[in-house]
């Protein structure tokens, strides 16, 4: 999977081993991949790490290539990104074509360094994490909102197109998620008052709370799962009552 190190991808990372995948965890943070790999072989699993920038589509494949000379991969959870605050006017050149290279140019890199092995291999698993965001409109979140809903229009192209290879591919759409993310933006944003934001961030989706990355990961496992042999080109919410509950 790529960017496993940390959040929601270190959960989902965990969740796979715990059920007895062997998890390879690319990450342009090789400190944080190998501290999740760490727990899993700790724990008695499978998991090592491998430094992988994802924007660079020569490093995606060689990393990948050296796997598939060791190992058949079944199953790619492409879930690096970064997010960002701002309106269209607010955000900069810089910062669009930044969350593009790894939001969404990322994901098209590991699903082509990966899709050719799958096909040869006999089908396989693609799953991508989109928000909600790439559905619903969000202030102040243009450019993250843009890459999100590349996700969602990626993950139906590649299941039409590849059904017939017994290649399913589906997308995880999460509200917001209790991640270091969130509190490292509350940190930034309202010092001092960060336990107040948090609870009016949390208590803004109809459940009352934020997800957990955990929650996610269980999500996750189920769509990579034979559970789910039946399910392909569905981008699944997991919002908390965010899309049918407002208002």
């Amino acid at each position: 999977m790529t960017g496993g190190g940390s959040g929601i991808g270190q959960a989902i990372a965990l969740r796979f081993a715990a059920n007895g995948a062997a998890v390879r965890i690319a990450d342009i943070n090789l400190k944080q991949a190998e501290a999740t790999a760490k727990q899993i072989t700790d724990g008695g699993g499978q998991g090592t790490a491998h430094a992988c920038d994802v924007t660079d589509q020569r490093h995606v494949r060689q990393v990948f290539d050296d796997l598939f000379a060791k190992e058949r991969i079944e199953i790619l959870v492409n879930n690096a990104g970064i997010s960002h605050v701002g309106t269209v006017e607010s955000t900069t050149e810089e910062d669009f074509d930044r969350l593009f290279r790894v939001n969404v140019k990322g994901i098209y890199n590991g699903i082509q360094a990966c899709i050719g092995h799958m096909k040869a291999g006999g089908g396989g698993v693609i799953l991508n994490m989109a928000s909600i965001a790439g559905s619903a409109a969000l202030a102040d979140r243009f450019a993250y909102s843009m890459t999100k809903g590349a996700v969602i229009a990626m993950t139906y192209s590649v299941a039409k197109d590849y059904v017939q290879h017994n290649i399913r591919c589906n997308c995880i759409s999460p509200a917001r998620v209790h991640t270091p993310f969130v509190d490292d933006y509350l940190r930034k944003n309202y010092p001092g008052k960060e336990r107040e934001m948090y609870e009016k961030l949390a208590k803004s989706q109809p459940i009352g709370r934020m997800g957990e990355p955990q929650e996610v990961a269980s999500l996750a496992l189920f769509l990579c799962s034979e559970e789910a042999a039946f399910i392909t080109g569905a981008d699944y919410p997991l919002d908390g009552g965010f899309f049918n509950l407002r208002g």
